[in-house]
């Protein structure tokens, strides 16, 4: 019995009428995925904002996936506005079969015309094994 729970995937765009700057442009995100066994999860979040002489723009997407061959898988994803100018994501990915499993998790941070930043952690193990860990991060301004 084969258990799979595909992509989730948020979006969110924000706008705003900031006086008129030289123009410049900001985008950055990260990605990472996981498998131990028969199981594997995977996680992204990227991000952009442009200034401009209409004013500036931001833009956040996520997502991720997870699947197990015999265990469960689960994904979230999450995006909203934050204080201000910001916008905040979240993804996570898990799947496990008994001792065995994979997670990932991207959390992706924009500021409005200021800064985009990134970062996801990936995790696997299998039972009489240290887990694998990795972790990807941007910040760009």
């Amino acid at each position: 019995m084969k258990k799979t729970l595909g992509i989730t995937a948020a979006v969110v765009l924000l706008a705003s009428g900031l006086s008129a700057h030289a123009q410049s442009s900001i985008t950055g995100g990260t990605a990472g995925s996981a498998a131990s066994g028969g199981t594997t999860a995977s996680t992204v979040g990227t991000g952009g904002t442009s200034t401009g002489s209409s004013g500036t723009g931001s833009s956040i997407a996520t997502g991720g996936s997870a699947a197990s061959g015999q265990g469960k898988a689960q994904v979230g994803a999450h995006t909203n506005q934050g204080n201000g100018p910001v916008l905040n994501s979240n993804a996570r990915a898990q799947a496990h079969e008994g001792g065995t499993f994979s997670r990932s998790q991207t959390r992706t941070k924009v500021k409005a015309g200021e800064e985009v930043s990134s970062t996801t952690r990936t995790m696997a193990h299998q039972p009489g094994s240290k887990p694998v860990k990795s972790t990807s991060t941007i910040n760009v301004r």
